[in-house]
């Protein structure tokens, strides 16, 4: 319980600390945001930071602070050392910096932020990416709900009721402006979240289960290796390239540049809190990682958290943590369509003031979702998972190079160069070692993660610092 309790600390401490260096580092300005110059009634709209704050976190913590972090806890106790660090030297660096590029550049997205700074081939890869990102986002974050509220309701309102609801709540929050359905409903979420969190954590530790303490040995029942695989699984609770493609929705509701260290590295300390809270949770209630993995085989990471919630709070507390657990994939898949909407708009520079064109691009893309969902849940999430700590690759060198060109000469940006080359190592190297990828033996697949990375800092740097 000590070890959970220092990474809480730590991870309270990293924003205190930590994010006031990284947004001194950035200086922001107090030139009016695009929420003001820009405001269009439909997604430009002035909203006040405590909303557009919860708005994020709800945006970006997703099934990958709970499932991700449940399937992570697997590893054992080594799972907290990436929850912490990565939240905060890489996770929250990297949403900060893309919302307040995406704010400097007028609200664009993330595709477009690429473009500007890692130049027009790597647009084009971002917008393709992006895409198919937010659309897998989207679906994973549509069984999700759809299979936990089976879990609470009859018989007779099934999976694929639910999925049905589900996806007409996504269209609506996909093509209405965005404070008509999420700037009103997310803040009732945002209390069922809240709710979900201190129960959880309350009911665990008040109820006598046993927290285990900090190891860096590999305890998963299986001996499949921490490297990269606990750093792909456990995205969304330490850094998650979903956030980049969420950052700008924001970024477009903000009054002011300094609110940016609250809304964004604020949201991803907070969503590491949540993952680290899983964590814990599914190590303390089966006990062992042998007894979680067998839970996980029998009912899924859903039915884990089924049984923590009712397990740990009774009846009246279990409906309302899986409310808050319901809340945050419904709250990030509704604004994974929009956000897809919004690539698309920017990418083929279509108007989305009128009805009829947020149509044109909502309809195809829920279409296509509602195609996919009815894929293996688990398939889906092996491809999401990589594509999504990919794009934060990506985003995080271009983070890297927004700060070189505005401190040439300087060391800053560095706080996004070094998690750069971390994840892209981890990328890589999972990719070909993957069976949903290449396949490849370990022997061949770290040293060629390691030469990929080489390679895509020496392409860096010579565009930096050995520039002529």
């Amino acid at each position: 319980m000590i070890t959970f309790f220092v990474s809480l600390i730590v991870l309270i401490l990293g924003f205190l600390i930590y994010g006031r260096f990284v947004e001194k580092v950035f200086k922001p300005s107090t030139k009016p945001t695009p929420a003001i110059t820009h405001n269009d009634g439909v997604d430009y709209i002035p909203m006040p930071t405590w909303k557009v704050f919860m708005i994020q976190l709800l945006n970006i913590a997703g099934l990958g602070p709970i499932f991700g972090a449940i399937a992570g806890a697997l590893w054992g106790p080594v799972v907290y050392f990436w929850i912490v660090i990565g939240t905060i030297f890489s996770g929250a660096v990297h949403d900060y910096l893309s919302g307040m590029i995406s704010l400097r550049h007028n609200g664009e997205s993330i595709s477009e932020i690429v473009g500007i700074y890692l130049g027009d081939t790597m647009k084009t890869v971002m917008r393709i990416f992006s895409v198919i990102l937010l659309v897998l986002v989207g679906t994973v974050f549509m069984t999700g709900p759809a299979l936990l509220l089976a879990k609470l309701t009859p018989d007779s309102l099934d999976v694929t009721f639910w999925l049905v609801v589900v996806l007409i709540y996504y269209f609506l929050a996909t093509l209405l402006p965005i404070d008509k359905i999420i700037g009103k409903i997310y803040p009732l979420f945002g209390a069922c979240l809240i709710i979900m969190a201190v129960g959880v954590s309350s009911g665990i530790i008040l109820g006598g289960w046993q927290m285990p303490e900090m190891t860096l040995q590999n305890l998963h029942p299986k001996d499949l290796p921490i490297w990269p695989l606990m750093f792909i699984t456990v995205a969304c609770g330490a850094t998650s390239g979903f956030h980049a493609t969420q950052s700008p929705l924001m970024a477009r509701c903000m009054k002011e540049e300094k609110n940016g260290r609250v809304v964004f590295y604020g949201a991803m300390v907070a969503e590491g809190i949540i993952a680290l809270i899983w964590a814990s949770a599914g190590i303390a209630y089966y006990e062992t990682t042998g007894g979680l993995a067998a839970a996980i085989a029998s009912a899924g990471p859903g039915g884990v958290v089924y049984d923590v919630s009712f397990g740990t709070l009774g009846t009246v507390g279990g409906i309302l943590a899986m409310i808050g657990v319901i809340a945050c994939p419904i709250t990030s898949g509704d604004t994974a369509f929009r956000s897809a909407r919004y690539t698309l708009s920017d990418w083929f520079k279509i108007d989305q003031v009128s009805y009829t064109k947020r149509l044109a691009l909502s309809i195809p893309l829920l279409g296509i979702g509602g195609i996919l969902s009815q894929m293996n849940f688990d398939i889906i999430w092996r491809y999401f998972s990589w594509a999504n700590q990919t794009l934060a690759m990506i985003a995080l060198w271009t983070g890297a190079m927004y700060l070189w060109k505005q401190n040439k000469g300087s060391w800053q940006h560095y706080i996004a160069v070094i998690p750069a080359i971390f994840m892209t190592m981890v990328t890589f190297t999972y990719i070909l070692q993957a069976p949903e990828g290449f396949g490849l033996p370990t022997s061949i697949t770290y040293p060629a993660g390691v030469i990929i990375t080489i390679f895509w800092a020496i392409v860096y740097f010579k565009s930096t610092i050995f520039k002529k």
